[in-house]
């Protein structure tokens, strides 16, 4: 082999060990892919446009749900990238959707189809079944000091969730610096509700069902968790507005949940960043036997 090739060879490969996997990946999203530049100029434009209501009330725009789409996809390209646009219309094809490769409210209702499918919980009211019983004491733990937001005290969880729990927050502060450098982060404001408790501020607020508390809700079970992912200044940590939530959505610690959350067993729900169920290893929500 030619000298000036050996060189050549050898800067190129310097260059890929400074610059570093972030640099490969932006210029592996950034290359453009034929055909797909239209699809990825309208996602652009729509990323921050779209008015729609995916949830019943107005939004504009589509960033907040951007993490959980990307993961979906299998990529970390931007929504107006080439790249995204791409691999969109490939999951366009797979469930039968014009493949167009460019985001619309149809597609996101597919998107949400497949994460609330993920929630045994959510299912099981689909199915219409009644409303589970509240796990028994024992099944229990309480949340130690350094746990539990101090926006809302919540004391309790299920055991085998907790220690799940503290598996993930473990991993988060050795993986996430920003995790890592504030210990209110991935704190939790809202664990095992009590079913009559919930039931009596649900009342007393009239909202009973709606976007903020419902008559049968997962934290009943002591298997889902409102962990703080960070806040707009002046809002509280489980506001639902469209700036709340899409500053929520840009955090480092919502994206590394979006990543690794599963590998602990908790799933999202995509219209509030804080939300997570846990769902255990047989693809449910029960817990423990029952005590002899």
């Amino acid at each position: 082999m030619p000298m000036r090739l050996v060189l050549l060879l050898i800067s190129a490969l310097a260059t890929v060990l400074v610059a570093g996997p972030a640099k490969a990946q932006a210029e592996f999203c950034d290359r453009q892919i034929e055909d797909w530049g239209g699809p990825a100029l309208s996602n652009g434009i729509s990323l921050h446009s779209l008015e729609w209501a995916p949830f019943g009330s107005a939004e504009w725009g589509w960033e907040t749900y951007v993490p959980l789409i990307q993961q979906e996809l299998g990529t970390g390209c931007a929504a107006s990238s080439p790249v995204f646009a791409r691999r969109l219309a490939d999951f366009q094809t797979a469930h039968q959707l014009p493949s167009t490769g460019i985001f619309d409210p149809a597609t996101f209702q597919t998107f949400r189809g497949l994460w609330q499918e993920r929630r045994p919980f959510i299912m099981a009211r689909v199915r219409e079944e009644p409303c589970p019983d509240p796990p028994p004491l024992y099944q229990l733990g309480y949340l130690v000091a350094s746990e539990e937001h101090a926006d809302r005290l919540t004391r309790l969880l299920r055991r085998d969730v907790l220690e799940a729990y503290r598996r993930m927050v473990a991993a988060a502060r050795a993986e996430v610096p920003e995790v890592a450098n504030d210990p209110e982060l991935l704190q939790i404001f809202s664990g095992f509700r009590d079913p009559e408790a919930d039931a009596a501020r649900c009342a007393a607020a009239g909202n009973c069902d709606g976007v903020r508390r419902a008559v049968c809700s997962p934290h009943r079970t002591g298997t889902a968790v409102d962990l703080y992912v960070g806040q707009v200044v002046g809002l509280g940590v489980d506001n639902t507005s469209p700036p709340s939530r899409l500053h929520m959505s840009r955090g480092a610690t919502y994206r590394w949940l979006v990543k690794n959350a599963g590998r602990f067993g908790f799933v999202p729900y995509a219209f509030e960043p804080w939300h997570w169920e846990w769902v255990s290893p047989t693809g449910g929500y029960a817990g423990p036997p029952s005590a002899p």
